[in-house]
């Protein structure tokens, strides 16, 4: 539990992807495992699935520190805590919202609120979000968008999704992105499928990192 947050988020960046999963425990099990093999072990449980605490807690039961695990789509603080409290690690959001910024806070969980302007950014900044999650803006603006945080705000870590894909990767990490959420490419298709792409885009980030 020892400076949690930090840690959290160190992974998160080293990591520099994860997989944003609606699925049953059964299933997540399975995305975890091409997950791990692949050298991507960082995974956000959505909360548009109904079970998604459950899916955490079996998730950190079985896995322990080797997955790192996450909800997404919280909305409110009461959503905060309750994935807090079944082992979510980290809490991704499409909107900023300051109760769960709180909530995080005083958990020294890592925040990733969703924000369209500069302005709901450098707010979701303030109150000590780890990450902006540039959503859904990133769908229209592809990998110019980070560039458009960064320019004014270097320091601000940028957490994208939508929109990412193996042939467009490394110009987000160009652009200055930190870390890139993915659905289909990790989530879709068999154990075996999921590592094979997990690795490609952990080589892509390693390769983009060593330069």
């Amino acid at each position: 539990m020892k400076m949690r947050k930090m840690n959290t988020t160190k992974k998160m960046v080293e990591s520099g992807a994860l997989a944003i999963v609606r699925a049953d425990v059964e299933r997540a099990c399975e995305i975890a495992d091409g997950l791990i093999k692949g050298g991507v072990p960082v995974m956000e449980m959505s909360y548009t699935f109904n079970t998604a605490g459950d899916v955490i807690k079996a998730l950190k039961e079985k896995y322990g520190e080797a997955l790192t695990v996450g909800a997404g789509t919280v909305l409110d603080s009461e959503t905060a805590r309750h994935a807090i409290l079944n082992g979510a690690e980290f809490i991704i959001a499409p909107n900023y919202d300051e109760g769960v910024a709180k909530m995080c806070n005083r958990y020294q969980i890592p925040y990733a609120p969703g924000c369209t302007s500069l302005t709901e950014a450098v707010n979701g900044l303030t109150a000590g979000a780890a990450f902006i999650k540039a959503f859904p803006i990133s769908d229209f603006y592809g990998p110019k968008l980070v560039k458009v945080f960064k320019t004014p705000i270097p320091d601000m870590p940028i957490l994208a999704s939508g929109g990412i894909n193996l042939d467009n990767l490394s110009q987000w990490l160009e652009n200055g992105v930190d870390v890139c959420g993915f659905g289909g490419l990790l989530t879709k298709g068999t154990s075996e499928e999921i590592a094979a792409n997990a690795s490609k885009i952990h080589e892509i980030i390693t390769n983009f990192r060593n330069k």
